[in-house]
């Protein structure tokens, strides 16, 4: 078998959607005559954790693990919840506190790439002599954190070995680097940064047609798309909820806020007693306080009903569960080929999808092809009133379900082979 060294800095008991693609990765590369060795913190600072992933992490993986300085965890001791919020991507955009601007332009400014810049040299080190030890064939790197590319770049400055960037989401042009307060200098060394790790790679793997467009205007290396997928053993119908319930699972940031959705809704809910009624907002992780504003402000706080985190495997009775899944995106030409993770396991839920992004997401071209759903972008408030009217007709005749195409090619095993092909 052939040997490859994962680089992450997500993995179990960490909680979201990071930790996800690379924890079936692991698991089902074996099947493709590839053999995983993980390299990861022994004490990382996970803003949100899920220990029953514990019980996915494969029998048997070696797993190589090194301290890491986290400076998260001594911001917190200073400012609590405001450290939280930014290191799980939760950026107030309107009133920010005076600690929270001095802890973003530290945090855009003073750590470049990210907060794990001061585990690349030491893992450098480290590494070069397990590669030896363990007679590695390749490396592979994923982010963000964007630390952990630099990391690759190391490996293949002291030892020339083949090294594969894994890209979960884009580098300088993710949405929240405008909102870390970076300067002229800082935003060129980030430029610099991500130039040198796209040239530096053998091959790079990214999650979207629109990364791959974006990184081809910097390098001439070859880059494969590999979407996130749904995984094969996900569990059976667990019961349709009796309200009309509409889902959403995963972060609300304050930039990720729907409002148009709760427009729309708060019109129906007034001119429509029995949707009054049965309409049921079922919420599944953090919300940021300007999305419950809003909320309260369309007079939907009846309706709602915020869960918090919970673990992956209670997040997916949810789905299965619900009338409708919502997914989210930002609304900007930054968030056009952003796939959230999410959308695969909606599709595996077999639930119909009301989507909402940018005009050119890149989501409404899956969506489409699978039949799973329907897309909005943020002007059509009429053709979504539609939508949801027809929806509800549907739930009120037990009529409302999906018959979407086959899926089959984003299951995690499937987008495994892809990954192991390119190894």
């Amino acid at each position: 078998m052939r040997k490859v060294l994962i680089v992450a800095y997500y993995w179990p008991p960490a909680g979201g959607p990071g930790v996800q693609r690379w924890l079936k990765f692991a698991t089902y590369l074996p099947d493709f005559n590839v053999e995983p060795i993980l390299y990861i913190p022994e004490n990382p600072h996970y803003p949100i954790t899920d220990e029953s992933l514990l019980k996915e992490v494969p029998k048997g993986i070696k797993i190589y693990r090194k301290p890491i300085a986290e400076p998260y965890k001594f911001a917190a001791v200073l400012s609590g919840s405001k450290t939280k919020r930014i290191s799980s991507g939760i950026i107030r955009t309107k009133k920010q506190s005076v600690l929270e601007k001095i802890f973003l332009w530290i945090r855009g400014n003073l750590f470049i790439p990210d907060a794990r810049k001061y585990w690349v040299k030491p893992s450098v080190d480290f590494l070069t002599e397990i590669i030896r030890q363990e007679k590695i064939d390749t490396v592979i790197t994923t982010g963000p954190p964007h630390s952990m590319h630099l990391i690759g770049l190391g490996l293949k400055q002291h030892l020339d070995i083949p090294w594969i960037v894994d890209f979960r989401d884009p580098w300088t042009s993710i949405g929240y680097h405008k909102e870390l307060r970076l300067t002229k200098r800082s935003r060129e060394k980030h430029k610099t940064l991500e130039q040198l790790v796209l040239t530096s790679a053998d091959k790079i793997v990214v999650t979207s047609d629109t990364t791959k467009n974006e990184f081809a205007q910097i390098t001439k290396k070859p880059i494969s798309v590999i979407t996130n997928g749904y995984d094969t053993n996900y569990q059976g119908d667990a019961g349709i909820d009796h309200d009309f319930t509409i889902s959403h699972i995963g972060s609300l940031l304050s930039e990720r806020n729907p409002e148009i959705l709760w427009k729309v809704l708060s019109g129906i809910v007034k001119e429509n007693p029995n949707f009054r009624e049965r309409l049921r907002l079922q919420l599944v992780g953090v919300v940021s306080q300007d999305v419950m504003k809003s909320i309260q402000k369309h007079g939907l706080e009846d309706h709602v009903n915020v869960l918090g985190y919970l673990s992956h495997s209670e997040a997916q009775k949810y789905q299965q569960k619900s009338q409708i899944l919502l997914l989210v995106e930002v609304n900007s030409e930054e968030t056009e080929g952003i796939i959230p993770g999410k959308l695969f396991e909606y599709m595996a839920a077999k639930r119909p999808i009301l989507a909402l992004g940018p005009e050119n997401w890149e989501v409404k071209r899956i969506i489409s092809e699978t039949r799973t759903g329907v897309v909005f972008n943020y002007k059509q408030a009429e053709h979504l009133k539609k939508t949801l009217l027809s929806y509800f007709e549907k739930y009120e005749n037990k009529q409302l379900h999906q018959d979407s195409t086959d899926i089959s090619k984003y299951s995690r095993r499937e987008l495994t082979k892809q990954l192991a092909e390119q190894i």
